[in-house]
């Protein structure tokens, strides 16, 4: 089971606690990062397409009844479901069209999956994002959290921004400059 796990110690931390007095405490206060990679690249897609826009809550609410009724995640038994099956279980529209579209350029390997690992972070981007419904905040959650790569920052990700706007005690409605947290 591959994991991003390190502690302070690690040479990376200790350059952004030597950088940052802020994440210093923050890093100080959390101490080791131990996360499991989600090593079923096609899983940890689709989980991430029913997941997007959705609360954590939520997510993990629908991909538990999805789980019912598509076992694994097999993408080989994807087509013998119907979409009301999914629709049930909470799945939009748009959605079941968008893991659609991934299963079936998985499987005529428009995009191979189980190469991804060996690519650039741009090169994975370019891929996941030429499948319907997968957009940059996507690929860079699957970078992340299913290859482990460590200089990846969602921009996107709202939440990102909402952190960073209260570890630094920024106002809502005050323009993020997101580049100078990146440089960091």
């Amino acid at each position: 089971m591959k994991k991003l796990y390190f502690t302070i110690d690690h040479e990376f931390i200790q350059h952004l606690i030597n950088r940052d007095p802020v994440l210093k405490k923050l890093i100080h206060k959390i101490g080791t990062i131990d996360i499991t990679l989600q090593q079923n690249y096609y899983q940890s897609i689709v989980q991430q397409i029913i997941g997007q826009q959705l609360s954590l809550k939520a997510a993990a609410t629908i991909i538990g009844r999805v789980e019912k009724q598509w076992k694994k995640f097999d993408p080989a038994i994807i087509n013998e479901l119907e979409d009301d099956v999914l629709r049930s279980a909470g799945v939009s529209k748009p959605k079941i069209t968008y893991i659609r579209d991934l299963t079936e350029k998985h499987l005529t390997q428009e995009v191979d999956l189980s190469q991804l690992h060996l690519h650039s972070d741009e090169e994975v981007l370019q891929q996941l994002t030429s499948v319907k419904g997968i957009g940059k905040w996507t690929a860079e959650m699957f970078l992340i959290f299913s290859l482990g790569r460590l200089n990846v920052l969602s921009y996107g990700d709202v939440s990102i921004q909402n952190a960073i706007r209260w570890l630094y005690q920024l106002d809502k409605n005050t323009p993020l400059d997101l580049d100078i947290y990146r440089e960091r």
